[in-house]
């Protein structure tokens, strides 16, 4: 959705932002990295904290599990879940993405996103 216009005329006050972010931000789980990128996307929602996603190519699948957990969201679409699990470690249904997100926000697709409180982050220092 372009910058500045607003998800559906019948939410006009509503928007869902998805802005490229070239920094390079880790993330790490039980001392492993689990995603590295600088091709992620910061996605700016009414009424919610600002939420980075990291292109699933830039997250090791090694440590990730598909769930049967999912959700919706009335201005993006089903979510799909995923089980972050390190040897013994485990964070169950703490990343998600949306594989057919609606028409507004189709620059999801591909796109994963943690719960911040659930992993550690690692901005790019220099």
């Amino acid at each position: 959705m372009p910058k500045g216009q607003s998800l559906y005329h019948k939410y006009p006050d509503y928007r869902v932002d998805l802005d490229p972010n070239a920094d390079r931000i880790r993330v790490t789980f039980a001392g492993e990295v689990i995603a590295d990128s600088t091709r992620t996307l910061t996605v700016r929602e009414t009424q919610h904290d600002a939420v980075v996603y990291f292109p699933e190519a830039d997250l090791d699948a090694r440590f990730f599990e598909a769930t049967d957990h999912e959700s919706f969201c009335p201005f993006k679409g089903e979510a799909s879940y995923w089980t972050i699990r390190v040897g013994s470690d485990c964070s169950a249904n703490s990343v998600w993405g949306y594989d057919d997100p609606f028409d507004e926000v189709s620059g999801l697709v591909g796109y994963r996103a943690f719960y911040a409180d659930r992993v550690e982050w690692e901005p790019d220092q220099g």
